[in-house]
């Protein structure tokens, strides 16, 4: 394992700053789906303010059709819901539905049907139970080749992003060749791309894509929502023989240690899913929510090094 990528957020960055736990393996993601272009700026010299020379990386929110401005809604199975048309951020996402399609909310955690969809709203039967918030992704499968690859925003954090001279460039929600090469267009060329594999078509043009990039991640949360979440381990592996048969490095990411967003200790089943990434070839792990809003950022850390001492010092005794 070479590098960690660490989302910085309420938690890391401003409750933990950087100083505490600074190492060069460290790259520090910035989740640009939160916040606005110049918030975003802020952040960006706040991190080189406690770590001048930090390896950054600017992952755009892209063409996922997220909520906004919606609250806490809550989701009862059995029961409608409507959310206003401009209470996303991609305000035509109606036009793309029809009666009986399927939404999966919230990194799959909610799935709803569509009802109704027109230019006032869209109404929904919920499949499950609990709330909605803002900015949470709400995907319905097989429906963006229709939809700009990179929205508004892309192009202004890009933009930032060049401006900035930061290191790295997530590309979200790639779904061909052509999308990288639209992106690589607008971004300086010392910028590195990490072109995130979160869709079933990226899948399907992995042969096209993994020679352009010199990184992937692959976003487990997203690539559930296209493929299943069951089917997320076999994904999982193509993915990676794939990129290893191209000298790919590969980054993982969504629930490494999720327990550990509340509790000190990992469970036994993160230990050994973590161990079974580490010796698969897996240039690094991300960690999400467990950085940018977890209680236990420190006791995180330490367990990715332990694990990364333990598996080098690993011997086999006959």
């Amino acid at each position: 394992m070479q590098r960690f990528i660490l989302t910085v957020g309420p938690a890391l960055l401003h409750t933990v700053p950087l100083t505490e736990i600074h190492n060069p393996k460290y790259i520090y993601r910035i989740n640009g789906a939160h916040g606005t272009p110049e918030e975003i700026r802020k952040t960006i010299h706040e991190i080189r303010a406690q770590v001048p020379g930090a390896d950054i990386l600017m992952d755009l929110p892209g063409n996922k059709v997220r909520t906004r401005d919606i609250g806490e809604l809550q989701l009862e199975q059995g029961k409608q819901v409507t959310i206003p048309s401009d209470h996303f951020n991609y305000p035509e996402f109606y036009r793309h539905l029809k009666p009986g399609m399927t939404a999966w909310a919230n990194d799959s955690i909610f799935e709803l049907e569509v009802v109704e969809a027109n230019e006032k709203g869209i109404t929904f039967l919920s499949h499950s139970t609990g709330v909605l918030t803002n900015g949470k992704g709400v995907h319905v499968r097989g429906i963006h080749q229709d939809i700009p690859f990179l929205f508004e925003k892309d192009k202004q954090l890009i933009a930032l992003a060049n401006e900035e001279h930061l290191t790295f460039v997530g590309l979200s929600f790639v779904r061909s060749e052509d999308n990288v090469k639209e992106a690589q267009a607008l971004l300086d060329p010392s910028i590195q791309i990490i072109s995130k594999v979160e869709t079933l078509d990226a899948v399907k043009r992995l042969d096209k894509i993994l020679p352009l990039v010199r990184y992937i991640l692959v976003d487990r949360g997203d690539l559930s929502s296209d493929v299943g979440i069951e089917n997320i381990p076999r994904f999982q592996r193509f993915i990676l023989e794939k990129a290893n048969y191209y000298g790919v490095r590969v980054f993982l990411a969504t629930q490494v240690l999720k327990h550990m967003e509340e509790k000190p200790v990992p469970t036994i089943a993160e230990i050994e899913a973590l161990y079974s990434i580490y010796t698969s070839g897996v240039y690094g792990v991300q960690m999400s929510e467990e950085t940018a809003v977890g209680h236990c950022i420190h006791e995180c850390l330490a367990t990715l090094d332990q694990m990364c001492a333990a598996i080098e010092k690993e011997t086999i005794t006959l």
